[in-house]
């Protein structure tokens, strides 16, 4: 039975086995782990995975994917039929940390990745494939052009790396442009400070990314009672770190009580 991509859902399945098998590769999944796909598609990842380990958990939004996931593998997945943005993955029921992959829908791909920082002390590492433009957003340095929010937000709880580039040509129906595999392992010195506060601070500063901070960030912080005497008021966002921006909403934090 054939199956026709839906817009709605962003779906565009993975068919080239090379690139399949360098991300079974890259996540290297080991028998006793608990492995949760997010949108499984079509299986191409999900039989790749279960050629190396027993039983997986998968997150599917489309219910005719969902029966036949069901039908395939009735003994060795076990299914959530839900919109993955609303899965607490914190209370997945495993004996275990998770291990999170899935060829992410690139219309969620941002907000799913927000979505999974309530959840990071739950997890060992996430694989992703992403659109590559969002990836370079996430794995970029600063006074770098795809510097910005995401990525600041993201490297301040995760160490991340770009594993590779994948073309338009290994997924039916080819979407329109690059994608990459991503790599996001969780850090053992997090920001310490909730990821809301650390959103708030990197919206007044990249909200308007071209104006120096004396026009956006620095009013900002100044009308909260937050000191952010290490900035200099022509700086501009992009070229300010990640542990700057941290050290920023933990004061934040404090004044807030």
């Amino acid at each position: 039975m054939s199956h026709v991509a839906r817009k709605r859902f962003g779906q565009h399945f993975l068919v080239d086995q090379g690139i399949i098998a360098a991300i079974v590769d890259a996540i290297d999944p080991r028998e006793g782990q608990w492995i949760v796909e997010i949108g499984p598609g079509l299986a191409a990842l999900t039989d790749a995975l279960l050629r190396r380990i027993p039983k997986l958990m998968a997150i599917e939004i489309d219910r005719d994917l969902a029966q036949r996931l069901r039908q395939r593998y009735p003994d060795r997945i076990e299914l959530i039929e839900a919109d993955v943005l609303s899965v607490d993955f914190s209370r997945i029921e495993a004996s275990g940390k998770l291990r999170v992959v899935g060829n992410l829908p690139y219309n969620i791909s941002s907000p799913l990745l927000v979505h999974l920082l309530d959840a990071r002390e739950h997890i060992v590492d996430q694989h992703f494939m992403l659109q590559k433009e969002v990836v370079d957003r996430i794995v970029a340095d600063p006074g770098t052009s795809s510097y910005g929010r995401l990525g600041v937000l993201l490297q301040a709880y995760y160490d991340v790396e770009s594993l590779f580039d994948v073309p338009p040509e290994s997924f039916d129906p080819p979407p329109r442009v690059d994608s990459a595999v991503l790599r996001m392992l969780p850090r053992r010195d997090p920001a310490a400070v909730r990821p809301e506060l650390l959103s708030q601070v990197l919206a007044a500063a990249f909200g308007q990314r071209r104006k120096m901070l004396r026009n956006t960030l620095l009013p900002w912080l100044q009308q909260r009672g937050v000191d952010a005497a290490e900035l200099s008021p022509t700086d501009r966002p992009e070229g300010i770190p990640v542990q700057t921006y941290v050290d920023l909403a933990q004061r934040l934090a404090t004044v807030q009580g």
